[in-house]
């Protein structure tokens, strides 16, 4: 049977565990059977622990255990690999579960910043589509009730109002339809596209040039936690930004490290980071605590990429709270128009 792989809080909650295990000096096999006496929970991790026991009692290392699951990651699995090389491993863990905890963490809020437009978008749907179907033609069956039919003048005004409806319902479906062919995109293979349109929208491409930083400077903390050489942890970590603007500026700063810079001066002369930050990854190499200065960053870009969603977030809510109060403050007032025509010649 096919297993699903872990999401991020459960790959860092395994990481956690098993560093804390190895700090302890528990050997690999007995601690992860501690682990799967304790979980007892069935599903795909205790299928997958008792694999690890396996692969772990037949003197297999824990990469190869993890990697025998199909659960985890394959960045997970490279990196203990790297840290079981370099003997490192309990230092790779837990770089590993703070990662993986950021990402979870991360990628909560932005759902949670976008689940609010996405709300707002299918209720003005719904108006609207109320307003056709409901409010408008029982305002003119009152109107044919009451007069017999209506004057060309008050047509226009109730046709001005259909027409405003009909096209403020048809940008709104359009919108929705294109966030849901964006999202369907997304999580396929042809992810690109939708990072290409996205790149084009300032305030977007803002967004996932974050996003892109934050995943390599989390990835770089973790290569030079597994005894990674800068080099080769920056090309590694250059894989993880999915982010083409980021990646062009990794590129000449790995052209920078080859003339003999370190990473924190490659990065500052190349602008990688904002200037502050590249500050503070100049004062960390030359202190000799790059990989802390490296982790305050990752929390730092975190904290800034939900910054940036935020303020996207504050700008389409009134946008589309907007939207919706004209189509309907208009309408309304549109049918009305013909009523307070009769109330005047009436008085």
């Amino acid at each position: 049977m096919r297993r699903g792989k872990l999401d991020s809080l459960g790959v860092s909650a395994f990481c956690e565990s098993m560093a804390m295990m190895v700090q302890s000096g528990i050997q690999m096999d007995e601690a992860v059977a501690l682990l799967r006496s304790g979980s007892g929970q069935g599903g795909p991790l205790e299928e997958g622990l008792a694999i690890m026991q396996a692969e772990t009692e037949a003197g297999k290392g824990l990469s190869a255990a993890m990697e025998a699951t199909g659960l985890f990651p394959e960045y997970a699995i490279r990196m203990v690999l790297a840290g079981e090389k370099a003997g490192r491993l309990e230092d790779v863990l837990f770089q590993l579960a703070r990662y993986y905890g950021d990402l979870k963490t991360m990628t909560a809020k932005l759902r949670n910043a976008v689940i609010y437009p996405v709300a707002m978008l299918g209720i003005i749907i719904i108006v609207l589509i109320v307003m056709l179907t409901t409010v408008l033609p029982a305002f003119t069956d009152v109107y044919d009730s009451l007069t017999g039919s209506l004057t060309s003048s008050s047509y226009a005004y109730v046709n001005g109002a259909y027409l405003l409806c009909r096209a403020a319902l048809i940008v709104m479906v359009a919108l929705a339809a294109a966030l849901a062919i964006g999202y369907v995109l997304w999580n396929s293979k042809k992810r690109n596209i939708v990072e290409n349109i996205l790149h084009k929208i300032p305030f977007c491409a803002a967004i996932l040039e974050s996003l892109g930083m934050f995943r390599f400077t989390a990835a770089l903390s973790t290569f030079l936690a597994s005894g990674a050489i800068q080099d080769m942890a920056v090309a590694e970590s250059r894989k993880m930004a999915s982010c083409r603007p980021v990646e062009e500026r990794i590129d000449r700063c790995v052209g920078r490290m080859g003339e003999g810079h370190g990473i924190a001066q490659a990065a500052y002369d190349e602008g990688l980071f904002e200037p502050v930050y590249g500050r503070m990854l100049l004062a960390g190499e030359r202190s000799g605590s790059l990989e802390s200065v490296l982790r305050k960053l990752t929390g730092l870009l975190a904290d800034h990429c939900t910054e940036l969603v935020d303020r996207l977030v504050g700008i389409v809510d009134p946008v589309l709270s907007g939207v919706l109060m004209a189509a309907v403050g208009l309408s309304l007032l549109s049918v009305m128009l013909p009523l307070i025509g009769m109330m005047n010649s009436i008085g």
